[in-house]
C-alpha cells in the first residue's frame, strides 16, 4: 500500500467518507460505485445481456481510471476513511460480554501506552482520525490495573507521542469535555491493517444508525479490573439520551455532548482500561463506519440501566479542527443534541471541508475482493449463455 502524506503535506482531520468531504469526492465516487454494484450483484437478474455486463464493466473501470488521474491533478493525494478492508464480515457478537477481535477488523484503534517493568503496558485506547493525530479521552492519564500487550502482530504499527491536547475545559468531577488528541512524532503507514476513522460534522444524523461496536483491550470482568491481551468486540446500541438520563438511569449525570451506548438490561458494555477507544457505527447506506463517540465513563461495568457513557465526536468536530490547526467552518451550523426520532431523512449534504484532505488511500483489499465477485458474476453469465 501506498504510505499515507508526509509530515511536510498539510494535514486534515478525516471528516467524511462519502460524497461529505468535496475534496476526496472522486475517490469516494468511485467507492460508492462499488458499493452500488456490490449489491447489484447479490441481486442481479439473469435477464441481464452479458453485453450490457461487459458494458457496465467497463464503465467502472473508467471511472477508477478516471479518480486516478483526478487525484493527481488536485492535491496530489486522495483516498478514504472509515473502511475495513479486513473484516470479510461485521463482527456478530452478542469490553464485557465482547468477543475476540480478528486481526485488522478495527483498522483505526490505538492502544495508548506507558513504561513498564517488563516493557509496555496498555493504558487505554485511542482513534486513528488522521495519518499523524489520535484520538482519546482527556482522562487517559489515570492510571488502571493494565496488562502487557504481548502478541504485537508484524502489522502493528508503533509511534511516539509528540503532543498531548486535552480539552481545556474538562472535569475530572463532572467528566464534561472528555475528550483529547495526541499528535504522533511520525505519521502512520496505511496498510489493509491501519486505515483512519471518520468523524462526523453535524450533518450526519448519528440517532439513526443502528449497527455500532465498541472495541478495547479493557477488562473482560468487572471484578478483575485487568486489561486483557486480545482486542475485544461487541455490538451494542445507541440509547435515547433522555431515556439515559432519566432518575432510574443516570440521573441527569449526562450532559449534551454526551452519547449512551449498550443494553438497558447490562450485559455488554466498555470497561477500565477500554477508556478512549471508539464507538463506531455502520453508515445507514454504504460500507463504511463513523467514529461517533469516544468511551468516557460508566457506572461499574456492563450493570442494568448503566450503560457505557461516551464522547461525542460530533459535537467537538470544530473543536478537533482547531487543535489539528485547521480552518473550521466560516458559519458552522450547530451541532444538534442527539434525539432519537423514527421519521426518515434526506442524506446529508457534503460539509465544507477544511484544509487539504490527506486520508489513507482506497485499500487495495476492497478492490481485489470486488474484482474477484465480478470475475465470478461474468463466468457464471458466460456459463449460462453457452
Amino acid at each position: 500500500m501506498p504510505p499515507c502524506p508526509a509530515p511536510g503535506t498539510s494535514d486534515s482531520v478525516t471528516s467524511a467518507p462519502g460524497t461529505r468531504a468535496p475534496q476526496a469526492l472522486q475517490a469516494l465516487r468511485a467507492h460508492q460505485l462499488l458499493h452500488w454494484w456490490q449489491r447489484a450483484l447479490c441481486s442481479c437478474s439473469c435477464h441481464v445481456s452479458l453485453g450490457t455486463m461487459n458494458l457496465l464493466l467497463v464503465l467502472i473501470l473508467l471511472a477508477l481510471c478516471c479518480h486516478g488521474a483526478g487525484q493527481s491533478r488536485a492535491s496530489g493525494y486522495r483516498g478514504t476513511c472509515g473502511l475495513r478492508p479486513m473484516a470479510s464480515h461485521y463482527g456478530k457478537s452478542r469490553v464485557v460480554g465482547g468477543t475476540d477481535a480478528q486481526p485488522g477488523a478495527w483498522p483505526w484503534i490505538v492502544s495508548i501506552q506507558e513504561p513498564w517493568k517488563t516493557g509496555l503496558r496498555h493504558i487505554c485506547g485511542g482513534s486513528l482520525i488522521s495519518p499523524q493525530w489520535v484520538l482519546t479521552a482527556a482522562h487517559w492519564h489515570v492510571p488502571v490495573p493494565t496488562t502487557p500487550l504481548t502478541q504485537l502482530g508484524p502489522e502493528a504499527q508503533v509511534r511516539n507521542i509528540k503532543r498531548l491536547l486535552p480539552h481545556r475545559h474538562y472535569s475530572s468531577i463532572s467528566e464534561r469535555n472528555d475528550i483529547a488528541l495526541l499528535e504522533l512524532d511520525q505519521p502512520v503507514q496505511c496498510s489493509s491493517y491501519v486505515q483512519l476513522a471518520c468523524v462526523p460534522d453535524a450533518s450526519l444524523r448519528v440517532s439513526e444508525l443502528t449497527t455500532c461496536y465498541v472495541s478495547g483491550w479493557g477488562a473482560t470482568t468487572a471484578r478483575s479490573g485487568d486489561t486483557t491481551d486480545v482486542l475485544q468486540e461487541a455490538q451494542v446500541h445507541l440509547i435515547d439520551v433522555n431515556l439515559c438520563n432519566s432518575s432510574r438511569w443516570y440521573a441527569g449525570a449526562i450532559h449534551t455532548h454526551n452519547l449512551c451506548a449498550g443494553y438497558p438490561q447490562g450485559g455488554i458494555d466498555t470497561c477500565q482500561g477500554d477508556s478512549g477507544g471508539p464507538l463506531t457505527c455502520k453508515d445507514s447506506n454504504a460500507d463504511y463506519f463513523w467514529l461517533v463517540g469516544v468511551t468516557s465513563w460508566g457506572k461499574g461495568c456492563a450493570r442494568a440501566n448503566r450503560p457505557g457513557v461516551y464522547t461525542s465526536t460530533q459535537h467537538f468536530y470544530r473543536w478537533i479542527l482547531i487543535q489539528m490547526g485547521l480552518r473550521p467552518p466560516l458559519s458552522a451550523t450547530p451541532t444538534p443534541q442527539p434525539v432519537f426520532t423514527s421519521a426518515s431523512s434526506k442524506r446529508p449534504r457534503p460539509p465544507t471541508t477544511q484544509g487539504r484532505f490527506t486520508p489513507c488511500p482506497f485499500p487495495r483489499q476492497k478492490l481485489m475482493n470486488f474484482f474477484n465477485q465480478l470475475q465470478e458474476l461474468l463466468k457464471f453469465l458466460r456459463g449460462k449463455k453457452a
